[in-house]
């Protein structure tokens, strides 16, 4: 395995797992990689580059799903659907720009979104805890329209979650 194919992987794992902004990331191990003067100046050959976008997707993935993890909403890492929106929408907009399919992500994410409402609802009802909602009605229903969510698949008096903050 050439020294190159070593670097793309440490890069992959680098932005995949480096935190709140995986193109920022990608950007700079672009850089990195290619043009820094410290850095091992290779060229990035067409499957390496495909590999390293694709990590932009698994970080962009990550965090999101991060976010719609019930366990995670009392926890400091937990950031909110507010920021899930805001990530869903760098995630499309990557994808977009870089010719990648989003309506794999978009079926997980509405899937998952589904339970996390459902789940949310249910124990907000029964006063178990309260909302961690932190979006607006009509920011909540475009995200859904984004990942083709039917809001009357959720519990009937869903909307109540966002009252209640």
């Amino acid at each position: 395995m050439p020294m190159s194919s070593h670097l793309i992987d440490d890069e992959v794992l680098i932005i995949a797992d480096g935190g709140e902004m995986p193109e920022v990331t990608y950007h700079n191990c672009l850089y990195f990689l290619e043009a820094d003067p410290e850095g091992p100046q290779i060229t990035i050959n067409t499957d390496s580059l495909l590999r390293l976008k694709r990590a932009v997707i698994e970080g962009y993935r990550k965090i999101i799903l991060r976010d719609l993890t019930l366990d995670n909403r009392d926890k400091g890492l937990y950031r909110g659907l507010a920021r899930t929106m805001v990530n869903w929408q760098r995630l499309t907009s990557f994808c977009q720009r870089e010719g990648f399919d989003t309506s794999s992500l978009a079926t997980e994410v509405r899937t998952i979104l589904h339970h996390f409402l459902t789940v949310e609802h249910s124990e907000v009802l029964t006063r178990s805890r309260q909302t961690c909602i932190n979006c607006t009605l009509t920011e909540l229903i475009n995200f859904f329209e984004q990942v083709d969510l039917d809001p009357s698949q959720l519990p009937s008096d869903w909307e109540m979650l966002l009252c209640l903050h």
